[in-house]
């Protein structure tokens, strides 16, 4: 005969409880200890590794990369504190780039598929461009016809880079990117370069025009286009575009003064993502300022010596 024996429920004093969680003087404490780190630590951003205490789990709530442990919320990885109100989270730096609907995203064409482009975009699976999502000749917006599937590589062929925007995500969570606007499309006439995806912060565009003749592309993903200037005037005009020279794939001719501003600007942005230093325009232009008046080639910006000097000038303030 099995028997069963109930056991009394320990008693807590609820009040007491309720008071310690929500204590005021520790509330208090935590959030202007949990600031004062943030604003000390520069840009913003406080930078947090596995195990390292971050503030008092009686006043904040744990969120992703964080556990709670004897009162106090630790971190669980390398990353970036982010507060939003009482929740604390951190961010990796390394980690694949998290979309979101109406994203400036860089990516490279991987494979080209009946009515629609494989995308690279630095996320953890392709992104997909459809044909319904782009421009075509002519410039008017009409059904996509079984002659414009034939011709889906003279648009954009294995290789090819990218600008588009994050319209929406499938089922299965890939994102869906369209090019229908002529700011959008193929990229020609600069270099790519590849930062981690928490160092691009979000501006009111993403398009920046530097004064030396260069133009960034700031893809949120972390994919970051620099090439030569284009003017305005070969942007404009919606209906009727030039399909040949926007779904082109040779380049123009660049001088040499614009070829070294280019490579000066890219070692400029590996130089501050390797020091952990998020990108935007007023900081893109002062490094930009800083490595002109030191009058050296633009691979000098790469020695340590002068990268670490490059950084301290323009993060001192």
């Amino acid at each position: 005969m099995i028997a069963f024996v109930s056991f009394p429920v320990p008693s807590v004093n609820t009040e007491a409880y309720a008071v310690a969680r929500h204590h005021l003087d520790v509330e208090e404490d935590a959030l202007m200890d949990l600031d004062d780190e943030v604003e000390a630590s520069g840009s913003n951003l406080k930078l947090t590794c596995p195990g390292e205490s971050l503030t008092s789990a009686q006043a904040f709530m744990r969120g992703h990369g964080t556990y709670v442990d004897n009162e106090e919320v630790i971190s669980s990885l390398a990353g970036t504190v982010e507060r939003v109100n009482k929740l604390v989270t951190v961010k990796a730096i390394r980690t694949r780039y998290n979309p979101e609907v109406g994203d400036l995203v860089v990516g490279r064409i991987t494979e080209v598929q009946p009515r629609r482009w494989k995308v690279d975009a630095n996320s953890r699976q392709d992104a997909v461009l459809m044909l319904s999502s782009v421009n075509l000749p002519g410039g008017v917006q009409r059904r996509k016809l079984e002659s414009d599937e034939l011709q889906m590589r003279n648009f954009f062929e294995e290789g090819d880079l990218l600008v588009a925007e994050v319209q929406a995500f499938f089922s299965d969570g890939a994102m869906s990117l369209h090019t229908r606007s002529l700011k959008y499309g193929k990229l020609r006439n600069g270099q790519l370069v590849t930062i981690p995806p928490i160092l691009v912060r979000r501006l009111k565009s993403h398009f920046i025009s530097l004064p030396c003749g260069v133009d960034l592309i700031l893809g949120l993903n972390g994919y970051i286009w620099v090439s030569k200037h284009v003017k305005e005037s070969e942007q404009e005009g919606e209906e009727g575009f030039d399909a040949e020279a926007v779904y082109s794939n040779r380049n123009d001719e660049i001088d040499s003064a614009t070829r070294i501003a280019i490579s000066r600007v890219t070692n400029i942005i590996r130089v501050l993502a390797a020091h952990f230093v998020p990108l935007t325009d007023v900081l893109l232009l002062e490094s930009y300022e800083w490595a002109i008046e030191q009058e050296g080639e633009p691979m000098d910006l790469l020695h340590d010596d002068v990268g670490e000097a490059l950084v301290h000038a323009i993060t001192r303030g």
